[in-house]
């Protein structure tokens, strides 16, 4: 997969059917989270409507209107001709899922020159690129159910690779969920190669630490990038698998306890701990750096802020 430049043909395939499987799991996801919001009667909310997700398709020639057309800080692309695409918001406000957003994209066009060197090939090719990905970021009404992000991409440069992952971030830490949730993505890595599970888990435990504190953000899980083991179909069964293993998991959990009673200091409680959420996706975050740096929608690059956060 390396040394491939991003306009290829034997990528046109490829991107075609990568693209359309984000949005197929997002479509899955969508249709089980409102049926979780149907199946609310007995949450402590229960007086509220079920929520519905409400679609917000966005075009990248009209999101980097404060900026180039590349995302560069200065407002100037060294050539933003071919710059394109775009993807849709779908965000949920309900009543078991206080804000879910599960967003698509697909993108292409060229890298600043600034940053064209921090990506994988972008130098390669000339800074030209295409991307294509899923991210989700539920934040959940109930402080005993834990909150929870996906997400998986694919991206060309002069190379080609995929990235991604998935993570639980609980309020009140729960034993069960946690091993639950990582022996479905142990499950899902095995399918592909044994050794994943444990590189991808050391790798997710050490990205989802705040360095500033000294402490992780959640319980883990897995977190893989520039996959690209010379296999494609393999890479792409292996990216597929970490998506159905969260859409099989994460509703098992919001189940398991939604409907269980909480107080008024169990959501302080949740407030504050949200609040390295926050610090972790402004500090750290790689997929947010690339967004904002790319022209991508702000509003969906920030979607994963939680609605409402407390620090001490």
């Amino acid at each position: 997969m390396t040394d491939l430049p991003v306009a290829d043909p034997i990528w046109t395939d490829r991107k075609t059917r990568a693209a359309a499987w984000f949005e197929g799991l997002r479509d899955r996801l969508c249709t089980v989270f409102e049926a979780i919001e149907d199946e609310g009667r007995d949450s402590p909310l229960a007086d509220r409507p079920p929520g519905r997700f409400e679609r917000t398709p966005w075009d990248r020639t009209d999101s980097g209107a404060d900026g180039g057309a590349d995302g560069s800080a200065d407002g100037s692309a060294d050539d933003g001709a071919d710059d394109g695409g775009g993807g849709t918001m779908a965000i949920l406000r309900g009543r078991v899922f206080e804000k879910v957003g599960v967003n698509v994209s697909t993108v292409h066009g060229t890298f600043s020159s600034d940053f064209r060197d921090q990506v994988r090939g972008g130098a390669d090719s000339g800074g030209r690129f295409w991307a294509a990905g899923i991210s989700l970021v539920a934040h959940m009404q109930s402080p005993l159910v834990p909150a929870a992000h996906m997400n998986t991409r694919m991206i060309v440069t002069s190379r080609g690779w995929f990235g991604g992952g998935a993570d639980l971030t609980p309020m009140v830490p729960d034993d069960r969920d946690t091993r639950d949730f990582h022996a479905a993505l142990q499950a899902a890595c095995d399918r592909s190669d044994p050794g994943y599970y444990p590189r991808y888990k050391d790798w997710c435990d050490t990205y989802f630490h705040l360095k500033h504190r000294g402490e992780a953000r959640g319980v883990g899980g897995v977190f893989f990038d520039d996959l690209a083991s010379g296999d494609w179909e393999a890479d792409f069964a292996f990216t597929r698998d970490i998506g159905d293993a969260f859409l099989d998991i994460f509703p098992k959990l919001v189940r398991r306890h939604m409907e269980r009673p909480w107080t008024a200091a169990d959501r302080e409680h949740q407030l504050k701990r949200r609040g390295r959420y926050v610090e972790f996706n402004l500090l750290y975050d790689r997929g947010t750096a690339f967004g904002l740096r790319t022209g991508g929608n702000v509003e969906a690059i920030l979607m994963s802020l939680p609605p409402m956060v407390a620090w001490p």
